[in-house]
């Protein structure tokens, strides 16, 4: 099975980090709710301000009609709210 996979990585200053980390269940539950395709989702800290987040699509279709809806929901918008500097944003396939 193929499935795509979403690589963000960004920067949050590190006085909100704790407030980042309460966020992520709430957009979790919004993905889940709202976003078809939707697999899952990890989140590593890289360093004390630069973040990784790693989503699992079930294709690449499910994925750009998730961006497409962008942060449509409250869960989703504070969780992105908080992120002070987009890094970089890639997809790539697991095989």
């Amino acid at each position: 099975m193929t499935t795509t996979v979403e690589l963000t990585r960004f920067r949050v200053s590190p006085e909100r980090a704790d407030q980042l980390l309460a966020a992520r269940p709430g957009m979790l539950s919004d993905f889940a709710a709202d976003r078809a395709g939707f697999l899952g989702a990890r989140l590593v800290r890289l360093s004390d301000d630069e973040w990784l987040d790693i989503v699992d699509w079930r294709s690449g279709d499910d994925f750009a009609a998730s961006r497409a809806k962008g942060a449509n929901l409250p869960g989703i918008q504070k969780f992105f709210d908080l992120i002070d500097e987009l890094i970089s944003a890639e997809e790539g396939t697991m095989r």
